[in-house]
Formats: structure tokens, C-alpha cells, sequence
């Protein structure tokens, strides 16, 4: 492979060898990782006279100080340590150790993966623990390191949702707070604010912080604070015209709140916002009646979606129904929530597909254009979406979903 001439190779063959070559180098990784925790465990620092490993590999490697420090920091991880009797233990991340060796994979992926495991509760059991670590490795072994600690988090919660919860009353949350000081002749702002006021907010300012379209000087040159600081701005002057409110999705800005029939009825639980963080139901309840939330209750009764062929874009209430179901973009590994995402026709409308709750799907755009411009498929198996890549990222082309947005 080294010495072939990479202009002769198709396509493929230029993707699959670079595809070894990340294994063959995740393989690679995990053994510098073993000579590592080797000499970190016998002491080679202190018996070459250096204060620790981090001294003795910038001179002998010439690494960077914080490189020796990270690579240390996952080799205690994934390698057996010396105990307090000489003893080996075992690996903090044994199924994480497993995976990189295999070369599924990278450093990255353990950095976060060892982040998601921060979360488990302190009286988890061990077998607990085992099952959430070894969902974590199975997930980087698919997906990139970006969204393994969200992951972690609903996984987390999910196992241990049932807890029993104490029968006090609820302590009285924080108060929301904005601090305002001029300073050199602006308006500095400082905010603290529940969850719910900020997905209400975020669900505002996200159609007006949009870029703006490519014209004869450019792309939007403004950074994201500067679009959201702009947005305000703008959203402070729709509010002062109050008959004027901002569409996003094809409808006045809401926000979507999913919660389950039965926690709803018996006030217990959570429910589920579109940022994707959880609220109690019982503050979902006293919400509810606000007219810029709707509540969409899982397993109720309904009534089936379809606008049928008369209408290509989805209407408010089809697009109510994929955000209750998809919860976001439904792309296996993406983490982008409703208001950034779009409903696609799976059976295209101009082949004849229907607009309709069982021929749509919510995609953010990014993955909305690879969908119409590449060989990846969806498919819906009892209502759920099911992406099946291009043969050229997996032979077989098994189906995918995505576990991200999955609420149980």
C-alpha cells in the first residue's frame, strides 16, 4: 500500500485503503498506549531521574506536555493498573479497551466515552455499570466521539428513570435572572434561566440567526454570536410589533413538548423538550396551557397524518407528528434538534409519494441534501426510521438508526 500510486486507484479502492489505514493506526494507538501504562506502572521516570513520564517523553519523543498527559490519562483507563498489594486490577473501561483494540475505536472516542461514564449514579451497581460502558464502546464503535456523552446521558437515564423519587415536595426552583450593566457605551447582557424559558428562547431566535444566502460579496461573513446577537436584536423589535411573529418549520414559532400518556396522567415522570432536555411533568402540566407550547402525548389516541398529493410541504400538524416521533433529525448519529431540521418525502412527492406521517421523515439539511445526493436509503419498520448506507460504508448494508433521540 505504501508503494502504490494512489492516482491508479478507483474510488473505492482510494476510500477502503484509507479505511485500513485508520485501523491499522487505532491498533497502533491502543499498543503506544500498553508501552504507556508499562512505563508508567514500573516507575521508568523516577528510575531515569525525572519528576514523571510527561518530562521523559518530551525529550525522548519530542511530544507536547498535554499529548503525554491525555495518552496517560486513557492508558490508566484501558490498561490494568498495579493495586495497593502489587495485584493487577482490572481496566476502569474494560469493553472500551476491547474496542480500540480491535481498532473500532480512537483516543477520542475514549476521552468521551470516559466523560459519559462521570454520569452514572454512585450506587450503580457494577453490572450497571458494565451495561452502560459496553453501550457507550458499541455506539463509538459507529458513530464519531461528538455524541457519545448525550448518548451516555439518555441511556443513563433511561436505566435508572424508575428510581423511586422522594415524596417531599419539590423545593421551589431558582427564580429565572438577566443582568443588565452599560459599560463604554453598550448593553452588557447575563442570564440565568430554566430550561424550559430557554428552549422557548432558542426555538425564537433560531429562524432570524440563520446565515444569510451567498450573494456577489460572499458568504455571511458574521460568526454565530454575531448572527444570534443580531437575532435579538430583531426579535426584540417583533416583539414590540406584536402582530408580527417569525415563521420556522411553516408555522409561528412553538415548541414541542413529548411526554408519555401515563406520566401524564399520573403527573410522575418527565417530559421531553425539543432541545432534548427533560422537565418535570409536573411543571409540563402547569405549562401547558401557554399557547406557545404543545404538548405531544406518546401513546394517546390520534388521529392519522396525510395531506395526500395535493400538498408537497408538511403542514403544522404533520410536522408536530415527525417531531413526536423522530424527536430530531432521525439520521443515524446526528444531534441536531427540530427547529434545525426539515420533513423529507421518503417515496419522493414527484415519483408519487404521499405527504403524509408514514412517508416522511425529519432531516436536518446537511443530511437532507446527502439523502437526495448519495446512495443512502430510509425505510420505515413499525413507524421507526431506518437508514441503510451505500455499500461502499458497509457491504451488507445493514439497516441504522439513530439512538439519539431515542426517548425509551
Amino acid at each position: 500500500m505504501v508503494d502504490t500510486d494512489l492516482s491508479l486507484l478507483s474510488s473505492g479502492e482510494l476510500l477502503d485503503g484509507f479505511a485500513a489505514l485508520e485501523v491499522q493506526s487505532r491498533v497502533l494507538a491502543e499498543r503506544k498506549l500498553r508501552w504507556i501504562a508499562e512505563m508508567d506502572r514500573r516507575g521508568l521516570a523516577v528510575e531515569l531521574g525525572y519528576k514523571d513520564l510527561v518530562g521523559v517523553l518530551k525529550d525522548r519523543v519530542q511530544w507536547d506536555p498535554a499529548v503525554t498527559r491525555a495518552k496517560l490519562r486513557n492508558a490508566r483507563r484501558l490498561m490494568p493498573q498495579l493495586g495497593p498489594s502489587g495485584g493487577e486490577t482490572a481496566p476502569v473501561l474494560p469493553a472500551t479497551a476491547e474496542a480500540m483494540a480491535e481498532g473500532g475505536v480512537t483516543e477520542e472516542h475514549v476521552e468521551e466515552i470516559a466523560k459519559a461514564m462521570k454520569r452514572m449514579p454512585k450506587d450503580a451497581t457494577p453490572e450497571q455499570t458494565a451495561f452502560i460502558e459496553q453501550q457507550l464502546a458499541d455506539y463509538g464503535r459507529q458513530f464519531e466521539p461528538g455524541g457519545i456523552r448525550g448518548f451516555g446521558k439518555k441511556i443513563v437515564y433511561r436505566m435508572f428513570q424508575n428510581d423511586e423519587e422522594p415524596d417531599d415536595r419539590d423545593p421551589a426552583p431558582p427564580g429565572n435572572q438577566i443582568v443588565l450593566r452599560e459599560q463604554h457605551g453598550r448593553l452588557k447582557l447575563w442570564g440565568d434561566i430554566d430550561l424550559m424559558t430557554g428552549a422557548r428562547f432558542q426555538a425564537a431566535l433560531d429562524p432570524l440567526s440563520k446565515p444569510r444566502p451567498t450573494d456577489a460579496e460572499g458568504p455571511d461573513p458574521r460568526t454565530l454570536a454575531e448572527r444570534q446577537g443580531d437575532a435579538f436584536a430583531e426579535l426584540i423589535d417583533l416583539m414590540l410589533r406584536a402582530d408580527v411573529m417569525p415563521e420556522h418549520g411553516g408555522e409561528t414559532v412553538t415548541m414541542a413538548v413529548t411526554v408519555s400518556y401515563e406520566d401524564l396522567k399520573a403527573n410522575v415522570g418527565s417530559a421531553v423538550l425539543d432541545s432534548q432536555e427533560r422537565i418535570p411533568v409536573k411543571q409540563l402540566r402547569r405549562l401547558a396551557c401557554d399557547a406557545g407550547i404543545i404538548p405531544i402525548v406518546l401513546s394517546g389516541r390520534s388521529q392519522p397524518l396525510n395531506v395526500g398529493r395535493k400538498a408537497r410541504l408538511f403542514n403544522t400538524g404533520l410536522r408536530r407528528a415527525l417531531v413526536a416521533r423522530d424527536r430530531g433529525c432521525a439520521f443515524p448519529g446526528c444531534n441536531r434538534p427540530p427547529r434545525h431540521c426539515e420533513g423529507h418525502h421518503i417515496k419522493p412527492w414527484f415519483e408519487g409519494g404521499k405527504t403524509s406521517l408514514h412517508n416522511g421523515v425529519l432531516l436536518c439539511r446537511r443530511h437532507h441534501d446527502l439523502i437526495h445526493h448519495s446512495d443512502w436509503e430510509v425505510k420505515l419498520r413499525n413507524g421507526i426510521p431506518y437508514f441503510i448506507p451505500p455499500a461502499f460504508l458497509d457491504p451488507l448494508r445493514q439497516p441504522r438508526r439513530n439512538p439519539l433521540h431515542m426517548v425509551s
